[in-house]
This record gives C-alpha cells, sequence and structure tokens, in this order.
C-alpha cells in the first residue's frame, strides 16, 4: 500500500501546500500547453510529409486525448503510489517521446511517439497533480487551483515564440531535442509533491497493521489445510478473491458516480464542449500563416492568448472562491463556456492581424474562465473523497471527443478551403454545450434544494410511533392531524389493544 493509504489529514490550506501548488503549475503547465504549442511547428511538418490539415492535426489530436483517455490509469497509480512518483515517470515518458520524435520518418511515427507516448507522460503529470491540491486546500481550494491552473498560459505564452526560435536555429527535429529536455523538469515539479500523510509513526503503525494480517492469514491457512472440509473452505476463497478485485476496481474508480445526477450532467456537457475547445487554438497560428502574417506575428498571437488567460485563470478563482458566486458556481462555468464558444462564432469577422489579437484576447479571458473552473466545479459537484475516481472517468469519456475534435475541423478546412467554417463549427458546439449545463444546473439546483426540504420535514414531522413497554405494545401519541388518511393506522392501534388486552 502506498503511504497515502489510510485515514486522509485534514488539508494543511497553506504551508507546504503553495511549494506544492508551484510544482503543479509547472506540471498542468505543460500538460495543458504543450499540445498547443507544438502546432507552430505543423506547417513545416506538413509540408516535409506531405500531408493534409486533417492528418496533421491527428498528432495534437492523439496527444490530448492520450493525456484525457490515460486519466483512469492515471488515478489507479495515484491511489496506489501516491503523486509524486506518477509525476516523475510521466515527465520521464514525455522527455522520452520527444527524442524520439525528432528521428521518425513518417507521420505515423509522429502519431506514436508526440501522440502516444507524450500524451501519456503528460496524462501522468496532469492527474496526480490536480489530485494533490485537493488533498491540501480545502478552504482556499479555489485560489490554489486558479493558481496551478495559470502555469498553462505562462507555458503557452512562454513555448510559442520558443518553438518558433528553436525551428529558426534547429529546424524541428532539433527543436523535438530539446523540447524532450525541457520536459524532463516535470521530474523536479514531481519531487515537490510531498505525500500529505507521510510521517514515520503512521509508516510504522501501518507496517504493524500489516503484520498482524499476515499473521492472520497464515493461522487462518494453516487450520483450513487441517480441516477435512477444505474443499468447500477454496472455493469459498476463489470467490471471496473474485469479489475483493471487483471491490479493489471499484475503490480506485467508483462507478457509482454515474448514479450522481450533478455529475452526470456535468459528464454530458464537458464530452459535448471539447467537441469544439481545442481546435481554434490549435489552428490559431495556422491560420494567421495561412492569411499572410509572419511567423513570429502569427506565434505571438499565442503569446497574447496566453497572456490574458494568464491573468484570468487567478482573477476567476478568486471570484468563483467568492460568496455570492461560490454557492452557484456551476452557472458562473456554464456562462464562460457559452462565452468562449461566442468568441468563435465571432472570429471569422475578423479581417487582418488587429481583428486576430482582438480575437485572441476575448479567446484568452474565455479560455483562462473555463480551465480555472474545469475540476473546481466538479469537485464541488462530488466532493474530495470521490474526486480521484470522478477525474479518472470523466477524462476517459472526454477523450472520445478530445481525438475527433481537431481533425473534424482539419476535414472542414480541407474541404472548404476556408477555416472560417471551423471556428463556426466550434462556436456553435461550445454555446450548445454552455446551454445545456446552463438548464440542466438550474434543474439540478432545483431538485436538490427540493430534496432537502423534503428531507428536512420528514426529520420535523412527528409521527406514531409503535413501542415496546413491558412486554406490551403502545404507540407513542405525537400531535397528528386526524384525517382519513389515518385511518388504517387507527384500526391497527385498535386491533394491537385487543391483542395486549387479551393476554
Amino acid at each position: 500500500p502506498h503511504i497515502d493509504a489510510g485515514p486522509v489529514a485534514s488539508p494543511p490550506d497553506g504551508g507546504w501546500g503553495w511549494v506544492v501548488v508551484f510544482g503543479a503549475f509547472i506540471s498542468i503547465g505543460f500538460a495543458y500547453a504543450f499540445p498547443k504549442g507544438i502546432a507552430i511547428f505543423y506547417k513545416e511538418i506538413q509540408d516535409f510529409f506531405d500531408t493534409s490539415y486533417s492528418e496533421i492535426a491527428w498528432v495534437s489530436s492523439i496527444m490530448l486525448a492520450t493525456t484525457y483517455g490515460a486519466g483512469p490509469i492515471s488515478s489507479i497509480l495515484v491511489n496506489r503510489y501516491g503523486s509524486r512518483p506518477v509525476v516523475i515517470l510521466g515527465g520521464l515518458l514525455c522527455g522520452i517521446g520527444m527524442v524520439s520524435a525528432a528521428f521518425c520518418t513518417s507521420i505515423l511515427q509522429l502519431y506514436i511517439c508526440v501522440g502516444f507516448i507524450t500524451g501519456l507522460g503528460l496524462a501522468l503529470n496532469l492527474q496526480p497533480s490536480v489530485i494533490i491540491i485537493g488533498r491540501y486546500f480545502l478552504k482556499r481550494r479555489p485560489i490554489a487551483n486558479g493558481l496551478a491552473m495559470a502555469g498553462s498560459p505562462v507555458m503557452l505564452c512562454t513555448l510559442a515564440p520558443l518553438n518558433q526560435f528553436l525551428f529558426d536555429n534547429y529546424g524541428w527535429r532539433g527543436s523535438f531535442l530539446i523540447l524532450g529536455a525541457i520536459l524532463l523538469h516535470c521530474c523536479v515539479a514531481g519531487a515537490l509533491f510531498r505525500p500529505i500523510s507521510a510521517g514515520k509513526a503512521s509508516v510504522k503503525t501501518q507496517s504493524i497493521e500489516e503484520g498482524k494480517e499476515v499473521l492472520k492469514d497464515v493461522s487462518k491457512d494453516a487450520i483450513e489445510m487441517d480441516s477435512p472440509t477444505n474443499i468447500p473452505k477454496e472455493t469459498k476463497t476463489e470467490e471471496e478473491e473474485e469479489k475483493g478485485c471487483c471491490e479493489k476496481v471499484n475503490k480506485y474508480l467508483d462507478f457509482s458516480l454515474f448514479k450522481h445526477r450533478g455529475f452526470l450532467i456535468y459528464l454530458i456537457g464537458n464530452v459535448l464542449m471539447f467537441l469544439g475547445f481545442f481546435a481554434p487554438i490549435v489552428f490559431l497560428a495556422p491560420y494567421a500563416k495561412h492569411i499572410g502574417i509572419d511567423e513570429y506575428s502569427a506565434a505571438f498571437l499565442l503569446s497574447i492568448l496566453a497572456i490574458v488567460d494568464m491573468i484570468a485563470r487567478p482573477i476567476t478563482g478568486i471570484i468563483a472562491n467568492s460568496k455570492w458566486v461560490r454557492p452557484r458556481i456551476q452557472y458562473f462555468f456554464s456562462f464562460s463556456i457559452a462565452f468562449n464558444g461566442a468568441c468563435h462564432l465571432l472570429c471569422p469577422l475578423a479581417s487582418g492581424y488587429t481583428g486576430l489579437v482582438i480575437y485572441s484576447v476575448f479567446f484568452g479571458l474565455a479560455f483562462g474562465m473555463v480551465c480555472a473552473m474545469l475540476f473546481e466545479t466538479l469537485m464541488d459537484l462530488v466532493g474530495g473523497t470521490r474526486f480521484t475516481s470522478a477525474v479518472g472517468l470523466v477524462t476517459i469519456a472526454e477523450c472520445c471527443t478530445i481525438l475527433l475534435g481537431p481533425p473534424i475541423g482539419g476535414m472542414l478546412i480541407d474541404t472548404f478551403g476556408d477555416y472560417k467554417y471551423m471556428f463556426i463549427k466550434c462556436g456553435a458546439v461550445m454555446v450548445l454545450a454552455g446551454t445545456f449545463l446552463f438548464i440542466m444546473n438550474y434543474y439540478n439546483y432545483h431538485m436538490v434544494a427540493k430534496e432537502e426540504k423534503k428531507r428536512t420535514a420528514k426529520e420535523e414531522d412527528p409521527k406514531p410511533v409503535r413501542t415496546e413497554n413491558k412486554g406490551r405494545n403502545n404507540w407513542n401519541k405525537e400531535h397528528v392531524q386526524d384525517g382519513p388518511e389515518l385511518e388504517p393506522l387507527r384500526e391497527e392501534q385498535e386491533r394491537l389493544k385487543k391483542e395486549a388486552n387479551g393476554t
């Protein structure tokens, strides 16, 4: 068992937690920004391998889908070993994937090295970072999440011009080698994720308990071996082992969440949202180059987006933590998604570089708002204890639309020869997702209030209670309203009295 097992300590809401936030800032930043920043190389790689827009879009698409789809694997590893070793392993995979990509000779090999291997490494960086913040913070969790999520725009703001500089000086192959080395910094970030429940006393107590369990199992086995009925017991043990395996799977991935109304609403809305979430940012720089803007100006659009995003995330976290927004944070999240979609719908109206700069500013604002609340709203729905399983289940469901989003956008560009249809598709999908979440969250809030009111009324409503008193059946007569609906109770009461008098 990993060191985080056992009773969970109370979140300290500070202290070493801020160092953990810094580590999460780095790992989350790379996990979110790298698939977008690498789009700087797409135009040149597309020309090198002579591929279409939809084919080159699969690189980011596979990387993003693997990052999200491997969420359950990451969650299981975190539950088993803790956040620190998982993030370090993820950093190693990221470095190996990008270094291997530098030697690729076909687009298919890029799919494997950049898309799958690097994507898997980013997945092992993303989930543990989000989870450990929830363990270190409670009251200040929205602020901590906002600061950690700000790593994405900071990294994107840095990677966009850096990637263009690396390409101009070393080509895309040399750039991939350098980026592989840079991604190894995720290992350093993971080393900062100190387990919150670590301590010699807890480890010693756990070891003693494990020793007791081992002795108990050995004694039990010895008794069963001497027993003449040991064969049926072995069969029972096998059944218990199968049951134990199912319980272990359910422990790591709590499938009972699919009965949670709020979780299902969040899941459906997010799956729809991600169909149009990443494609605009993947194609922003290629679109700018397509209309004649130079490479560095095109890369600077991503930097503008990232700077605004960086400012928007912590501010959104502070607003979300306020007493006015926190009780109804799901509405704020729904608005952010719809606002994001509206930006994409208006993008085709932008003509020239100035228009794209304005679009990048509003896109960065909307993008930052969504990302700052993406996990906070989920934790608000399911709570901290079930959050690990919820993240894993959500990400694997989202990976399907994440995988299809950019290639569908690329297919629209290939078909019509114009980027505007890609932006319109993404905008329409996100407005629809935001509207769905707003309506369904209104329904969910209403149902929760109704259920709470019903539960309170049930607790306060006095009812006739049957009690035992010295062998005689009595009814505890409270203040109840007389009416025809109580006739069965009166008849039962009379019958019991007659039986009592007869004995």
